[in-house]
């Protein structure tokens, strides 16, 4: 890796993707594409609505998740991924590949753990 430990961004990119519902949100949008506020309150029922609109305003604001009203009564507000956005898909897709990998990883050595005790 030729990455200066001094210039390193990774800490900048977490902090705009990391937290525990902000992966699932971009997750939802990237697999469904457009969807209104209460599609995805649906689809992440252990959300509060008042985190759920913190999370997608925080990612409004780095602009990865684009918020369009529409002017009518009710009023209508949908939220998908930006152009840029996107380009979180494959960052993401990588995470949990290794997110998946690690799971494993730490049953067999709790498994190995255990069988020493034995």
């Amino acid at each position: 890796m030729n990455i200066e430990p001094e210039l390193c961004r990774v800490e900048d990119a977490l902090g705009i993707i990391v937290g525990k519902w902000k992966p699932v949100v971009l997750l939802q949008l990237l697999k469904n594409g457009t969807m209104r506020f209460s599609d995805l309150k649906r689809e992440m029922p252990e959300i509060t609505q008042k985190m759920l609109t913190k999370q997608l305003r925080e990612l409004e604001a780095e602009d990865i998740v684009k918020r369009e009203v529409y002017p009518q009564v009710p009023p209508k507000v949908e939220y998908s991924i930006t152009e840029y956005g996107l380009t979180l898909e494959p960052i993401l897709n990588d995470m949990h590949d290794w997110g998946t990998k690690h799971t494993m990883h730490k049953l067999k050595m709790n498994q190995e753990k255990s069988a020493e005790k034995i």
